[in-house]
């Protein structure tokens, strides 16, 4: 059940109804600066986890010979 082409006009009508067409460039700025700094804190989150990943495989190996 997905959104339809007259639920989505809808919302964007009410959404520059309720925030004026002056306002919605500054959230979409925001939302904008906001997902960056989500993706970077994820990528951040994946390249640790990798790096302890490959540490433990270096010690498995040093014990193992």
């Amino acid at each position: 059940m997905g959104l339809g082409p007259w639920e989505i006009g809808l919302i964007i009508i009410v959404i520059i109804i309720l925030f004026g067409g002056k306002k919605l460039p500054e959230l979409a700025r925001g939302l904008g600066l906001g997902l960056r700094e989500f993706q970077k804190a994820t990528r951040e989150i994946k390249d640790e986890v990798k790096s302890v990943a490959d540490d433990v495989e270096d010690v498995e190996k040093e014990i193992k010979e």
